[in-house]
């Protein structure tokens, strides 16, 4: 079901719960939001429908991905980003990773661990910043 985004910083700002395996129909919510928000946006953390748990969503090439508590393991290439978001106004500087590593569990609950570059990377480490309670 598609849920309406959250911008209220002080909700945003506190740190997510870690995910369980009844949390699925959440991840469901977020490909749904982040469907119907395809046009402005790439991925979705769970705060940003309002639900403070460690879930993730991102549009990686033509497949939305949704990661359950994920923790990037590995990162290199440092870079200057300017990134927006639907939850806040406008656009800001940051600083992101060009690579990294990021396990998590799938829909199935399979632990994945999968290497991302580039925007993909990018979109992942602004969705992770968000369960960590870190805008940009």
């Amino acid at each position: 079901m598609e849920k309406q985004i959250i911008k209220d910083v002080m909700f945003l700002s506190q740190k997510c719960q870690e995910a369980q395996k009844s949390d699925i129909g959440d991840g469901i919510d977020l490909i749904d939001t982040l469907n119907a928000n395809r046009r402005r946006c790439i991925g979705l953390a769970a705060n940003m429908i309002g639900i403070r748990k460690r879930i993730i969503a991102a549009a990686i090439g033509p497949i939305t991905v949704v990661m359950f508590n994920p923790v990037i393991v590995r990162k290199s290439g440092e870079y200057e980003a300017e990134e927006g978001c639907l939850s806040l106004e406008g656009t800001r500087k940051t600083r992101r990773w060009k690579n990294i590593t990021v396990e998590y569990l799938d829909m199935n609950w399979n632990k994945k661990r999968q290497d991302f570059t580039d925007l993909p990377a990018e979109t992942l480490q602004h969705e992770i910043d968000h369960l960590n309670g870190i805008l940009i």
